[in-house]
């Protein structure tokens, strides 16, 4: 299979999707431009604030991006181009970028408020408690999970690390003082966007040669306790501050990235179309390395077609900063559209390192470093500069570039993170039995609550439980559709285009956890001890409240949708 071909195609399908489906979708639920955003009408110069399409479009396109897009397709590839090249395209275009645009739709309609309050105006407050407090233990296991990414990307070579991981490092931490002078040029100085981007650009470009030259060389422990100051401070710090222009700067690196991507397999087609043409196996099979296409495949492959955390992001924080109601649109459906894109450059990458597209082969080929995904995908697109002819050092500045961007992008939705967790923890104890403030509503109480947690997690071991993430995240979706679905109802709009997505994605996790399930009471059966026997013992425990939460919502949900209840 020629990779030119399937990139190329893939972006024209998205193209003419989001030109067709995605106007469909806003023409049908009444998106409004002459309305006033919550951004305008609750601006509070915090969390209410709004933001310039570019701006906000770069906040959404870095928060939902994060590694998600790129080990999902390099996870599940061993089924096959073709399964996963379908599901990112289907799923993507029908399932995730209607989540997406919905949960921002929604939130705009609700005062900016996140999911749960949503929620509770249209399926009942029981829901919304069951919805808030699971979508805040999700956000504490990714919290905990990108925590420890970073800091594993950017430990210096002296703790086990490499000069790439310190370069990251150093330009991570110059572009934080970089963001903060964007924001403030622009928010305050009123500097046009267009000079602000150019010269910010160029300016981020400086930190990374700056942190190619200057690798820093400090320990995983120590980056740990920095980033969870960092998302402390971060999380509570107005948008315009920091969130809003970094966020904006740093979704040019993600561009960079899959331009770069793009170039470079057009470029080394043109070589030595050779470089870029994969005889990966298009299917493997409804089982394949011992996993069953359905529902593993569904759960692997998340962010680059659909994935619970994108509504969390999209009802947080983008519904907080839209400036026009027309933008939901671009925001919201274009981002997730986007980052289609990049997972099927993803799938791309393992499927021209290696004949059989499984991250072991690739592995064998080049040593034990490249069982990360991440480093599978930079090398792979490194390696089409290679072919093209580029020296040396600027293949590996390519590799350490993309190291950046990903590293970028999971320090973004760490701290998006922490912002929606803030949130949640706020607006589930927004006010006690009289009617006053609680406490726990203060945000900054409710900052250290979400951000101690998270760090307690990540110490004591998250990756106990990291494998039950997948499903929990797909699990969000669910909630995330009916409340779209629900409100839709309300207004007398038409939501049945949501229905096989909300009832695919209940059996899809559901079937996922069930497996789960078995597979650990296997393992215990077969005489698993010690630590294996805790954790076997751990997920079991929290998979069956996740179903008991799964089963209720749906059905309160599906009672609403059939007139069977009232909100």
């Amino acid at each position: 299979m020629s990779a030119l071909l399937l990139v190329v195609l893939a972006i024209v399908i998205f193209v003419v999707a989001y030109l067709t489906y995605g106007r469909y979708l806003a023409k049908t639920w009444g998106i409004d431009p002459s309305r006033k955003t919550p951004a305008h009408e609750l601006e509070d110069g915090v969390d209410y604030c709004p933001a310039a399409t570019p701006v906000l479009m770069g906040h959404h396109f870095s928060s939902i991006a994060g590694a998600g897009p790129i080990n999902g397709p390099i996870q599940a590839a061993f089924f096959g181009w073709v399964p996963c090249f379908l599901w990112i395209v289907i799923g993507g275009i029908f399932f995730g970028a209607v989540q997406d645009f919905g949960a921002i739709f929604v939130s705009i309609r609700h005062k900016g408020m996140s999911l749960g309050e949503v929620i509770e105006e249209n399926i009942g407050h029981k829901s919304k408690v069951l919805f808030t407090v699971f979508a805040w233990l999700v956000l504490l296991l990714v919290i905990a999970a990108f925590a420890d990414i970073v800091a594993k990307s950017f430990i210096g070579a002296s703790y086990g690390g490499s000069a790439s991981n310190g370069s990251v490092a150093t330009a991570s931490l110059l572009f934080i003082p970089l963001a903060i002078a964007f924001g403030f040029c622009v928010y305050r100085k009123n500097a046009p966007m267009i000079v602000a981007s150019v010269i910010g650009v160029l300016l981020l470009a400086a930190c990374v040669a700056i942190g190619l030259a200057c690798p820093l060389d400090l320990s995983k422990n120590f980056w740990i306790a920095f980033v969870f100051v960092y998302i402390m401070v971060a999380s509570v710090t107005p948008v315009w501050i920091l969130l809003q222009p970094r966020d904006y700067l740093s979704s040019f690196l993600l561009y960079f990235m899959m331009a770069a991507a793009v170039i470079g397999i057009v470029g080394a087609t043109i070589v030595n179309p050779a470089s870029t043409t994969f005889a990966t196996p298009a299917f493997n099979g409804f089982v394949s390395g011992g996993q069953y296409l359905f529902p593993t495949l569904f759960i692997t492959i998340a962010c680059g077609a659909i994935s619970g955390f994108h509504s969390l992001i999209g009802s947080g924080t983008t519904s907080k900063q839209l400036d026009n109601e027309k933008d939901a649109l671009l925001v919201g459906y274009g981002s997730m559209l986007i980052e289609c894109v990049l997972a099927v450059i993803s799938l791309i990458a393992i499927a021209t390192l290696s004949n059989n597209g499984t991250q072991a082969a690739v592995q064998e080929m080049l040593g034990l470093e490249a069982i990360s995904p991440t480093v599978i995908f930079s090398t792979a697109i490194a390696k089409f500069f290679e072919v093209m002819g580029f020296s040396a050092g600027a293949v590996n500045a390519t590799k350490t570039v993309i190291a950046l961007a990903v590293s970028c992008f999971c320090l973004t939705s760490l701290d998006t993170g922490t912002r929606l967790g803030r949130f949640m923890f706020q607006e589930l104890f927004a006010t006690n039995k009289k009617g006053e403030k609680n406490v726990l509503s203060n945000m900054y109480v409710a900052t250290i609550i979400t951000a101690v947690c998270g760090f307690v997690l990540c110490l004591a071991g998250y990756t106990k439980v990291w494998p039950l993430f997948g499903a929990a995240n797909q699990l969000v979706a669910v909630p995330a559709l009916l409340a779209v679905a629900t409100y839709l109802k309300k207004i007398g709009r038409n939501g049945k285009m949501l229905y096989f997505p909300i009832a695919f994605m209940s059996v899809a996790t559901i079937v996922s956890m069930a497996f789960t399930f078995k597979n650990n009471i296997m393992a215990i059966v077969n005489g698993a001890t010690g630590a294996d026997l805790f954790t076997c013992i751990l997920q079991d425990c929290i998979i069956i409240p996740l179903v008991v939460l799964a089963v209720i919502l749906l059905i309160d949900g599906v009672q609403v949708l059939t007139g069977k209840k009232e909100a």
